[in-house]
This record gives C-alpha cells, structure tokens and sequence, in this order.
C-alpha cells in the first residue's frame, strides 16, 4: 500500500479545547473528592507522560473519574466550545489523498466524533481510538501500525504534549511536536521529538 501512516492526537493538535477540557477534568476530580488541580499549568504537567498514568499516579480511580466525566459529559454541553484550528483541514485534506490518517488520543472517540461532525472534518480519518479502546496510547498507535502494515519508518505520530512524543517514541515510529497546542516548545523539544514544527502545512515536507 502506498502513502504513510499519519496518526494525530486529537486535543492540541486538531483542535483548541485546553480552556473546556481543564474545566471538565477539574469539576471531575472535585466530584470524586480529589481536588488537586489548582491552575491550568497544574493540569497540563499531567500529560508530561501518559494522562491516566498521571492521574493513577496522583491515586485517582479511573473507574471513578471516567463516571464522572461521563456525568458531566450528560449535564454540560461542553463540545459547542471546541473550536477547530482553521489551518489544520485543508493538510488533513491533501494529506488523506495519498496516505492514511486515523486519530489516538486520551479523549473519547464518542466525544471526539461529535467534535468532527460539527467542525466538519469529515471524510479525512479512517478512524479513531480514544479512552474506549485503550488508556495507553501505545498500545493504540501498536494496534494501528499493524492493522495498516505500515512500516515504522513511515508511521509518525502527531501530537503537542511531551506525553504524547514519549508515547510514540515508545511504539517505535517517527513523532512529530507541534508548537500550536497544550504543551511550549521547550517542554516538546526536551522530549526530543524526530520534528518539530510551527505550522501544519510543514506536515506537508515530511509526508514528502
């Protein structure tokens, strides 16, 4: 098969959430009685490695707290403030002409499909692996990697934490940091990414 593997994280990457998701995982933690998350610096440092490991790390129970967000998913209507990097569509576009794109993030893909209907990205995915799959990106970007018979040489992972460049590393294939989303660009950097970039049209330079 022709074309690489793009596999992008969602958050961050595809769209700007950080303002709606530090609110829904604050009220989560309160509603559980683990009220550590004081500022949003606070909740970013989580996702320095894997977001779940994080929390299970702080002694959350993450049975606990995926009730909770699925209670406050219920009662908010938290997706109408999502917004779409207005850049990122017209490369997730060319790039889907020639290789195969699927989204691997912490996020619900339930969520996740809501977002996309409304924001209109659409058609560009060939599918996606949130929180209901796996906790682990790893595992998920390993699973997908195999699924497509891609070689890890061109398999890269797309993401703006330094959790999620660990990740990728971890699984063996090319990562890519972009300086757009949750985490600064020294933070990627330190996680020594294979790319990193300013803008998503340079996705286009690697896909080659």
């Amino acid at each position: 098969m022709a074309g690489n593997l793009f596999l992008f994280d969602f958050d961050g990457v595809l769209v700007d959430s950080l303002d709606v998701y530090h609110r829904a995982v604050t009220w989560c933690l309160e509603r559980i009685g683990m009220p550590f998350i004081n500022t949003q610096e606070e909740y970013v440092a989580l996702f320095e490695d894997n977001f779940y490991a994080a929390l299970a790390g702080k002694g959350v129970d993450l049975q606990a707290f995926s009730q909770a967000l699925n209670e406050y998913a219920r009662d908010v209507d938290y997706y109408r403030d999502v917004k779409a990097f207005a850049a990122v569509l017209p490369i997730l576009e060319e790039l889907s002409r020639v290789d195969t794109l699927a989204i691997i993030s912490s996020n619900s893909a339930l969520a996740i499909g809501k977002i996309m209907a409304r924001l209109q990205y659409n058609g560009c995915f060939r599918e996606i692996l949130g929180s209901e799959f796996h906790l682990s990106k790893k595992a998920k970007i390993d699973h997908i990697v195999a699924k497509y018979g891609r070689s890890r040489e061109r398999s890269f992972y797309v993401g703006d934490t330094a959790g999620d460049i660990k990740e990728g590393k971890a699984a063996g294939i090319k990562t890519i940091a972009v300086a757009w989303g949750w985490h600064p660009r020294e933070t990627l950097a330190a996680a020594n990414p294979d790319f990193l970039i300013a803008s998503p049209e340079e996705l286009l330079a690697i896909a080659g």
